[in-house]
């Protein structure tokens, strides 16, 4: 951007803060538990952190769009509580998987269908199927837990070339989702959906079926992330994967990905959110920190987080508004500087 150096300098720390942010947590937790800096807790950190961050990258592809999804947990609970009744009935964990994405597809596809044929928000829908997929949940599994077979943890515990397979599919994810999005014309429609969805369906782009697959990849990515879950605590419960969309909101939002649409990125934006979220909570266990405090100190560093992209984005606006000099080139020649808005 033009401007004063300070103005260049204020936009790059904003758009640097959540890396400025995960920095800080790791030298205090460094500092403060000598146990936190084991290469061994890092691992398990993004092991843990993966079935979120998985999430989080489906919630990503919305919210570039200016939407949102509200029932990704939910789209968990219903993957996993059906996969489970199969499996207890004797089915192969492959085919288990299977149906637990085909789940999340057709959640995503009816989500999409409403948002782009009827027109309604994607907040109301998304909450309404939120509730939905809670109630079925609880239905398939009759509200008690389901202990799934040791087939599910072997899948967890499995490692190639020494690295866990929850983090080589939450490697495997960003990947794809990360060439989509820079590498793709869909993905570069993506973002012009979610800049202005008019200015995107005046340029000729098919905005909703963009916004229909979109909210099918986030369904998809809720299913792996449920298969992810369930590897890591083979077991369905009935609040199993509840809230679990916030978690995801926040990750993507402390990644740098905007609420407004737009803006953003699956790597390195929302892997660092997602694994910055599970670095606090880490360190905060490994302190002994009272864990009803857990939420409390996380919301504080969300909150900083999005604090800091609302300055950004309004001091971006207010210098943009500014008048300009315009130079005797830009206006064809003419000796006496002019100004005009931006």
């Amino acid at each position: 951007m033009r401007g004063p150096l300070w103005q260049r300098t204020t936009v790059t720390l904003m758009n640097q803060a959540s890396l400025i942010l995960f920095a800080v947590v790791l030298v205090v937790f460094g500092l403060l538990a000598p146990a936190f800096r084991d290469p061994q807790n890092g691992l398990n950190i993004l092991i843990q952190a993966s079935s979120t961050g998985i999430l989080a990258v489906g919630m990503t592809f919305v919210l570039l769009t200016a939407g949102v999804d509200l029932s990704v947990g939910a789209i968990m609970f219903v993957a996993a509580a059906l996969s489970g009744k199969f499996v207890l009935g004797g089915g192969s964990l492959p085919m288990a998987l299977l149906i637990m994405l085909l789940v999340g597809a057709g959640f995503g596809a009816v989500n999409g269908l409403f948002i782009t044929r009827l027109g309604i928000m994607a907040f109301v829908v998304t909450l309404a199927t939120r509730y939905f997929g809670r109630g079925l949940g609880l239905q398939i599994t009759e509200t008690r837990a389901m202990n799934l077979p040791d087939s599910f943890y072997e899948l967890g515990a499995a490692r190639v070339v020494g690295v866990p397979v929850p983090v080589l599919i939450f490697a495997g994810v960003v990947v794809v989702a990360h060439v989509v999005l820079t590498r793709t014309p869909f993905g570069r429609q993506i973002y012009a959906v979610g800049a202005d969805l008019e200015a995107a369906r005046k340029a000729g782009i098919r905005t909703r079926w963009v916004l229909w697959v979109v909210y099918m990849i986030c369904g998809v990515c809720a299913a792996v992330a449920g298969v992810v879950a369930l590897s890591q605590a083979p077991a369905v419960s009935p609040g199993f994967g509840n809230n679990r969309e916030f978690l995801a909101i926040a990750a993507a939002v402390l990644g740098g990905t905007s609420l407004f649409g737009g803006r953003g990125a699956v790597f390195p934006g929302t892997v660092l959110g997602a694994v910055l979220i599970q670095t606090l909570e880490n360190g905060l266990n490994i302190l002994n920190v009272n864990p009803y405090l857990y939420p409390l100190i996380t919301s504080g560093v969300i909150f900083v987080a999005v604090l800091l992209d609302s300055l950004r984005n309004g001091w971006l606006v207010r210098w943009n508004r500014r008048k300009i000099f315009v130079t005797p080139d830009e206006v064809g020649g003419n000796s006496q500087g002019l100004k005009r808005e931006t």
